[in-house]
């Protein structure tokens, strides 16, 4: 259901009937978004290094004190991408509502022309689309904010998001990353703790890639082991690396 702000004044009838209908649409898709990026590679990352390291023949203790600290500075690293992601796209859209707002004014014709080309492409005539044209130029604030939505797609972002995100991706790393180090707490041989792990981080990627084709829309079953299958491959990468090289 669209926002009451973006509603405007519209007749008490259809205001009754928005006011009725309920639609059940998934609106955290940014959160999503940064959870899947922390905890793939959270879950991949530190399981492939301590596997690696398992195949170099370290103890677990070696393998856990490395796989902490590469949580860590992953946690830390990724975090600050989200960050530094979430802000250039603030910057980007300030930028290009400066722009927008002085071509308002500079050039309105030109402008109204692109919201007349816009609203002709979702097939609406000449006749029809003038009186909104027209209406828009009235109010320049809802005519700026048509054309950043409409002509250039930008959506305006949360003030809060860049820490948002860098909170939601680094929690979510850690949160993959610990789960493959989890046998290395509890058994000694970092060969025997390597089954283990190899085990339970599978496991969590089947799960977790079910959720993200869950929540993303896509098929689960196919999500589920496509995540897994990934995460296997880099392990197995690591420690193949790690048995070549002569220690």
């Amino acid at each position: 259901m669209a926002g009451e702000n973006s509603r405007g004044n519209i007749e008490p009838e259809k205001q009754s009937l928005l006011n009725q209908h309920k639609e059940n649409h998934f609106t955290s898709g940014e959160i999503v978004r940064d959870i899947i990026i922390g905890v793939s590679d959270g879950l991949t990352v530190p399981f492939a290094l301590a596997a690696g390291l398992s195949g170099a023949n370290a103890t677990s203790s070696i393998v856990l004190t490395a796989g902490i600290a590469e949580v860590a500075a992953g946690a830390i690293s990724m975090g600050l991408g989200g960050y530094l992601a979430a802000t250039s796209e603030a910057d980007h859209y300030a930028r290009e509502l400066r722009r927008e707002e002085e071509e308002i004014i500079s050039v309105p014709d030109t402008e109204a022309a692109e919201v007349a080309e816009i609203l002709a492409e979702y097939g609406i005539e000449p006749h029809e689309y003038a009186p909104v044209v027209n209406a828009l130029r009235k109010r320049p604030q809802a005519w700026l904010d048509f054309m950043m939505k409409f002509e250039l797609g930008l959506e305006k972002p949360d003030p809060g998001r860049a820490l948002q995100s860098a909170f939601t991706i680094a929690i979510a790393y850690v949160l993959g990353g610990l789960v493959p180090l989890l046998p290395y707490m509890f058994i000694p041989k970092a060969r025997d703790a390597v089954a283990a792990s190899v085990i339970i981080t599978i496991a969590a990627l089947l799960i977790f890639g079910y959720a993200k084709g869950y929540f993303t829309g896509n098929k689960p079953v196919k999500s589920a082991f496509q995540t897994a299958f990934i995460g296997a491959i880099a392990s197995a990468a690591a420690f193949g690396m790690a048995k070549a090289i002569p220690s």
